[in-house]
């Protein structure tokens, strides 16, 4: 197999090359067709995650060995098949749940393994979609996408249902109550259509970027606030007409998420995503007396991965703006997810023979 890999934090990507896995008891072998770019994929090129004053958690610590072929949402064409999976076919196109656990823990059989304590994540712990082949460990993780683009269904696998889980956290909801989102980036626009989809009136999104907000009322966004020369929070309670029942923070910044706190209503609740770095400073008692909800999400479970797919299949779910881009171009493609250069997402695709 070939692939782009992290060799060493804080460089660009290295092409490699390694034998092509050979799948075991129910592994599942795939040639990847597709790759989304996500800005978790910057965390893992730089070696560590921002804690905010000046504290890192090094991702060595965690686990991650170098070299790594980086790539959680994976699209592929099934290619080989152990002699024990079952439920997939030689050709299948799939995209891969990539937030894979130890399938043994509690949290795992309870059907969350996006928060097993011992991960075994695609493209994090073990070989990506930056890679030309990717080897799955039980093909429960493969969801058919039966027509679905496959470009936009390998952002479902990180994007989408981080996107899909937060919105699960602040429901139920009248279907005309106000939602904030915060951030225009690819999470913000895949929760604008997906709240769309799920037939939500009233979206309002804040960004610093003009273009980006621009781009969140076409893809539906009621309406948008600028976050950079406003306050927020008055931005924020005043396009809801008052304060506001649901905030979901892709961004997750000190700025934003105590705006976010402060334009809460009573019963009011915080779904903090971003891995910006920073600090939470809150009044305690304000947390009972207005019965405030702080729910942090992490990614989402392969059953809201099958809720989504599901969903897009149904066409009620418009695609997000995808860029295709070739593989070979992986470090250009992550160095303007850096820069902040992309509207929509960037999805790697496999070069054509």
């Amino acid at each position: 197999m070939q692939g782009w890999a992290i060799v060493e934090t804080g460089a660009p990507l290295q092409e490699i090359s390694a034998p092509t896995p050979e799948p075991k008891g129910g592994e599942v072998l795939l040639e990847v067709t597709h790759c989304g770019v996500c800005h978790s994929d910057l965390y893992l090129q730089d070696g560590y995650y921002d804690l905010g004053g000046g504290k890192k958690l090094l991702l060595s610590d965690r686990g991650v060995v170098l070299p790594l072929v980086p790539g959680h949402e994976t699209v592929g064409r099934v290619i080989q098949i152990g002699p024990e999976a079952t439920g997939v076919s030689i050709g299948d196109q799939c995209v891969v749940y990539p937030w894979i656990g130890c399938g043994d823990c509690r949290r795992c059989r309870e059907g969350n393994e996006q928060l097993c304590l011992k991960p075994a994540t695609v493209g994090i712990f073990r070989h990506g979609g930056f890679g030309s082949h990717v080897l799955v460990p039980r093909a429960e993780h493969l969801v058919k996408l039966d027509g679905v683009d496959p470009a936009v269904a390998a952002t479902y696998a990180c994007s989408g249902i981080t996107a899909y889980s937060a919105i699960k956290k602040i429901m139920p909801l009248a279907l005309d109550e106000p939602i904030a989102i915060i951030g225009a980036g690819g999470l913000g626009l895949a929760a604008v259509k997906i709240l769309r989809a799920l037939k939500y009136e009233n979206i309002i999104v804040a960004d610093v970027d003009e273009n980006k907000r621009r781009l969140a009322l076409s893809a539906g966004a009621t309406v948008s606030v600028g976050s950079k020369d406003v306050d927020l929070t008055a931005a924020i309670i005043g396009a809801a007409n008052g304060p506001i029942m649901a905030v979901i923070d892709f961004v997750n910044s000190t700025a934003t998420a105590n705006a976010s706190i402060n334009a809460l209503a009573k019963g009011g609740i915080f779904v903090p995503i971003g891995l910006f770095g920073g600090d939470l400073t809150i009044a305690l008692p304000m947390i009972p007396l207005k019965g405030l909800q702080i729910r942090g999400s992490y990614t989402g479970s392969l059953h809201e991965l099958r809720e989504l797919i599901a969903l897009a299949k149904t066409g009620a779910l418009e695609a997000l703006p995808v860029e295709l881009v070739p593989r070979a171009q992986a470090n250009d493609a992550i160095d303007r997810v850096r820069r902040g250069a992309v509207q929509g997402r960037l999805v790697l695709e496999a070069p054509r023979f």
